[in-house]
């Protein structure tokens, strides 16, 4: 076991807890506004195809991000419509958004590049695999400082906090809401897209693999707060990389090799001992997936 705790699973960790801060702080914005946003998930799947897309068709990573952000805002904008103008159910709204995004990747793919089972490779040169990291980690006090040093922040915590407060005193519910669902798509994509021009070199079906709901786990766990959300990603991030460097070193007592489907289950059940152990001792945003109506 000790040849498990290396210096390079902390870079590993680093890189995998990487997607997960992006799409935890996207949904930090959407949530703190009062809307739930199940379709972290979906909006990630939308970054990772876009980006890998974009920049295997020109040849730029930075177009393919850029393409990417463009998107998530996309796939954000229709979770926003459905939730705040016309009050469906944000669970619902979010839930439908996952599962269109499962299938319409593979669709496209299929489409543009004759296989719906992922895109085509793309050079090595055109990745970019430490500039999202180095965003990632960028972007934890700049949200802390948006949120709770600028105007923007305050009545974006006010909104999810009480609506109705929030409106009597000038402040447009509806705009704040939407403000915060779009840069959690932005934001959601940028990790997404990391995962298919960052950490691999294509898009697969379903690469998120439940990122986007461990990122929603990480937010619950960090209290809705930018640094604490942060040390929940990494330490899922962590349990993650520890599964990886596992597969064929950690043996059964007969000495067999642990089969890796039980070795890969192991940050998701984590996951649903975290949220059922530390979910009551969070307390969300109070307004947080209720409608508003606002008074005539």
């Amino acid at each position: 076991m000790a040849d498990l705790f290396t210096i390079s699973l902390i870079f590993s960790s680093i890189r995998l807890a990487t997607p997960l801060i992006l799409a935890a702080l996207g949904g930090m914005f959407s949530e703190r506004s009062g809307v739930i946003n199940i379709a972290l998930e979906g909006m990630m799947l939308a970054g990772a195809f876009t980006a890998a897309a974009i920049t295997y068709a020109s040849g730029s990573p930075w177009i393919g991000l850029v393409a990417a952000i463009g998107a998530g805002v996309l796939v954000a904008l229709i979770h926003a419509v459905a939730s705040i103008r016309y009050k469906a159910d944000q669970v619902v709204v979010g839930t439908a958004i996952n599962i269109l995004m499962i299938g319409l990747p593979g669709f496209l793919s299929g489409a543009f590049f004759l296989s719906s089972g992922s895109t085509p490779q793309i050079p090595i040169e055109n990745l970019i695999p430490r500039a999202p990291i180095l965003m990632a980690f960028a972007f934890v006090p700049l949200t802390w400082y948006v949120l709770y040093r600028t105007p923007f922040g305050l009545r974006l915590r006010a909104v999810g906090e009480n609506p109705e407060a929030a409106d009597a005193a000038g402040v447009d519910v509806a705009t704040l809401r939407y403000s915060g669902v779009l840069l959690s798509g932005a934001l959601a994509a940028i990790g997404g897209a990391y995962l298919s021009i960052g950490q691999s070199s294509l898009f697969t079906r379903n690469m998120t693999s439940g990122r986007g709901f461990i990122a929603l786990a990480a937010l619950i766990f960090g209290k809705w707060r930018p640094v604490q959300t942060m040390l929940a990603c990494l330490f899922f991030g962590l349990t993650e990389a520890i599964t990886i460097q596992m597969q064929g070193v950690v043996k059964l007592p007969s000495g067999e090799d642990i089969p890796v489907q039980f070795i890969q289950m192991v940050p998701y059940v984590l996951t649903i001992v975290l949220l059922a152990g530390f979910i009551g001792h969070s307390r969300p945003p109070r307004a947080l997936g209720r409608a508003y109506e606002k008074e005539r």
